[in-house]
């Protein structure tokens, strides 16, 4: 078997690196408890069912001809549309929760798909409330809509706090702009998404005091309550108490780090039952080293080994201060960690066999989830330049181990060679039976889009097509 390091090479074989081999087999992974198609279909009906729930209270409530003039018709569209934003409001910190069961029977990648839309349709909504409710108050005040704000902001309990927490949403939401979300660091968009609690916070007030359907006691009112109630204790549970649980259990520190290239580091980790711990490669943890300068950050980042009982290991390119102070880690640091999430695993396929694309360090997970796949997948591994391939010899080991075919497809996407092999046409040569696969993508975001084209363009289901995420 030969390979090149030009455009692409064939099957590789060779030995493990100093942490990279395993004495055993991998074993291939549990199916873990998932719900797949049929979940997401009845949490999206229980859900529209929650919609059409939350603005039943108005259309009960609203007498028969009573919108008869344009402000009382204006004035019951801005509280439905505010019945509508709170209620998605929910669902959205809900989704936000980081609770196991959402994972299972959504998806990460339909997770982070319905907490993008949601997100998008809540500003609307929100924006929509706001702007109708202005409109018809002052045309029932007969003042101007500037006026108005005035009057609002002066004369009403807690409509300031509504105000920021529209502030605050509309930051967020353009934030969350691919273009803009790119250009700012990840500290900074984490921080501002976590300003999302506030607005659930600061919006509390305004609809229990001035919604029309929910100042009033009664058992509208109590169900809004319960449903806020539900919320916050599954915030606990997901973000205090289960993390909580986990880093008391399984003390994690760091054993030792070591370069991989001049920008990528491996951190190594051990801790305590590291034999109990149910995770699969692919998943995720977010991670928080526990030393000064660290401390305060928290980010996600992959396994890059299957587990093995003994340590745990993430793969980490330098790209900003924060990934920069990793590299100076010492041995014995502490390390809080939330997860593992995720389901860009073995686990999670449609198909006996699979195709990994991976692009620069998006080999990582892809590298731990090759333990675990059934013998025959194919892996594509897409660089820059031969310096930027990563983890080649443990790719060589595991291509001699798991019967797996590795293409380093190498060079700028413009080059002649990876443009053509990474179209459906070359894919189809590299693995003929592509369509038959499930695919697993991870890496830059040019190269994902690029890459599910050219998959569905050579006959791939979109079912079949997993992405790596990491939004919630």
């Amino acid at each position: 078997m030969t390979h090149s390091h030009t455009h692409a090479a064939g099957r590789r074989t060779g030995t493990s690196s100093r942490h990279g081999g395993r004495s055993a087999a991998p074993v291939p992974p549990q199916i873990p408890d998932r719900r797949g198609p049929g979940g997401r279909r009845l949490l999206g009906v229980l859900l529209l069912v929650g919609l059409l729930a939350s603005v039943l209270p108005w259309w009960l409530g609203t007498p028969a001809g009573s919108l008869r003039s344009t402000a009382a018709t204006v004035t019951s569209a801005g509280r439905i549309t505010g019945l509508v934003a709170g209620y998605l409001l929910l669902v959205q910190v809900l989704m936000m929760s980081r609770l196991p069961v959402l994972e299972r029977w959504i998806g990460g990648e339909h997770m982070a798909r319905w907490h993008r839309d949601i997100g998008a349709t809540l500003l609307v909504t929100v924006l929509a409330h706001m702007s109708l409710i202005l409109v018809g108050y002052a045309d029932l005040r007969n003042q101007s809509i500037l006026a108005e704000v005035g009057t609002l902001l002066g004369d009403y309990e807690d409509m300031v706090s509504a105000f920021v927490a529209t502030g605050i949403m509309m930051l967020v939401g353009f934030s969350s702009i691919r273009a803009i979300r790119r250009a700012l660091p990840y500290e900074l968009w984490h921080l501002l998404h976590l300003s999302s609690y506030l607005i659930l916070l600061l919006g509390f007030g305004h609809q229990f005091t001035h919604g029309a359907q929910l100042y009033k006691p009664g058992p509208v009112r109590t169900g809004w309550i319960a449903l806020y109630l539900l919320v916050i204790a599954a915030l606990l549970w997901g973000r205090v108490i289960a993390p909580l649980a986990f880093n008391l259990r399984y003390k994690l520190r760091v054993a030792d780090v070591v370069a991989e290239s001049p920008d990528t580091i491996s951190i190594y980790l051990t801790g305590e039952r590291l034999g109990r711990l149910a995770m699969l490669g692919g998943q995720h943890f977010r991670w928080r080293f526990l030393t000064r300068g660290c401390w305060w950050q928290s980010h996600p980042f992959s396994v890059s080994a299957a587990a093995n009982g003994r340590w745990l290991r993430v793969t980490v390119k330098v790209v900003g201060t924060h990934t920069a102070d990793l590299r100076d880690l010492e041995p014995g640091t502490r390390v809080w960690a939330e997860g593992p999430s995720g389901t860009f695993t073995a686990a999670h396929r449609l198909r006996e066999r699979a195709l990994l694309i991976a692009g620069g360090s998006g080999i990582t997970p892809i590298r731990a989830m090759l333990e675990e796949l059934p013998p025959g997948a194919a892996l594509i591994y897409r660089a820059r330049t031969p310096a930027d391939v990563l983890l080649s010899r443990e790719l060589d080991w595991l291509a001699q181990e798991r019967d797996t075919s590795v293409w380093y497809v190498i060079g700028s996407r413009d080059d002649p060679g990876p443009r053509q092999l990474m179209s459906p046409d070359g894919l189809r040569q590299l693995v003929p039976d592509v369509a038959r696969r499930d695919v697993y993508l991870c890496g830059p975001p040019g190269l994902v889009e690029q890459s599910v084209r050219a998959l569905r363009r050579a006959g791939v289901p979109r079912r079949q097509i997993h992405l790596a995420t990491f939004e919630l």
